[in-house]
């Protein structure tokens, strides 16, 4: 069991590496992960993939910068907006946001948990969006900070020009092949996760609770974790497009800890090419093995 101390230290040391010198830039791997990655897309599917060393920006994949469907992986970006807003004293986490049964979508556990409160902090609804993927709650943040457009704009003062957010839950969904909306690419996603977590976009304090909110996250063990070392301390975001009208969607965003080695980022987005009514666990298996193909990358 990861303490929150030791992921705490870990981030620390994150720190400490990204402030080696460019001439520590070790060579670039041998282990040809694009190569094994390629081989996991069978037939219509489509795999992005991005693998980032935070120390060093060194990056490999499958289709790093091509364009897919965030589903709800755009909520850890999300929470990351409203924490840095907070650090520089634009919101405080502790206002309360007012909803009704009305606010509620199919998937929202601890909103629709906590009805009778009407209403739970920004802090409350911030931990639900990343640890449980609560649909209503995001809904409720991206509101509270002016819209889609307005999310949009937060994650481009993050130095990310790519990602955009232009729907609310559950529509954002609903991307087809040729649509740009709600929309990133696994390089962009890579680079912003290394930022947030790594960076000084955050406040020690706050980097420090996203990244334990990240390691508690209920879901996605059967995806990029299930393929990554126990002992590896690692956090996450899922992602999740089941849409009729479109193809299944299985992603999931991570970071993990290698010991004695600068943590990775995994950023990954798989569109099957089909449509199916639950999520298939032949999905959620390629992403498991990414997670091993990022193992093998991450100690080469």
């Amino acid at each position: 069991m990861f303490t929150r101390r030791d992921f705490l230290t870990t981030s620390m040391a994150a720190g400490a590496l990204l402030a080696m010198p460019a001439a520590a830039k070790p060579a670039a791997r041998r282990f040809d992960a694009a190569e094994q990655l390629r081989t996991l897309e069978v037939g219509p599917a489509r795999l992005g993939v991005c693998f980032l060393d935070t120390a060093t920006g060194e990056a490999s994949g499958n289709r790093i910068e091509e364009y897919f469907a965030l589903c709800s992986t755009f909520k850890l970006a999300l929470v990351s907006a409203y924490l840095r807003e907070a650090d520089q004293g634009r919101i405080n986490l502790d206002e309360v946001l007012v909803y009704t049964e009305a606010d509620l979508l199919p998937w929202a556990p601890v909103t629709r948990k906590n009805l009778a409160k009407g209403g739970l902090s920004i802090a409350e609804l911030a931990q639900a969006a990343q640890e449980m993927s609560d649909g209503a709650a995001a809904n409720l943040l991206v509101r509270r900070l002016g819209g889609p457009a307005a999310v949009t704009a937060k994650i481009r003062e993050m130095g990310d020009i790519v990602t955009r957010l232009d729907r609310y839950e559950p529509d954002l969904g609903l991307v087809l092949s040729a649509d740009l909306r709600d929309t990133t690419s696994p390089l962009a996603m890579a680079q912003l996760v290394r930022r947030i977590t790594t960076g000084d976009i955050l406040q020690r304090g706050s980097r420090e609770r996203l990244l334990h909110w990240m390691q508690n996250t209920k879901t996605g063990f059967n995806r990029l974790r299930a393929g990554l070392p126990a002992e590896w301390r690692s956090g996450n975001k899922t992602g999740t497009g089941r849409t009729e009208g479109t193809t299944n969607k299985c992603n999931d965003i991570a970071i993990t800890f290698p010991p004695s080695r600068s943590p990775i980022i995994i950023a990954t987005y798989f569109d099957s090419g089909e449509y199916t009514e639950q999520t298939e666990a032949r999905h959620e298996a390629v992403l498991a093995e990414v997670g091993r193909i990022a193992a093998q990358w991450a100690i080469s």
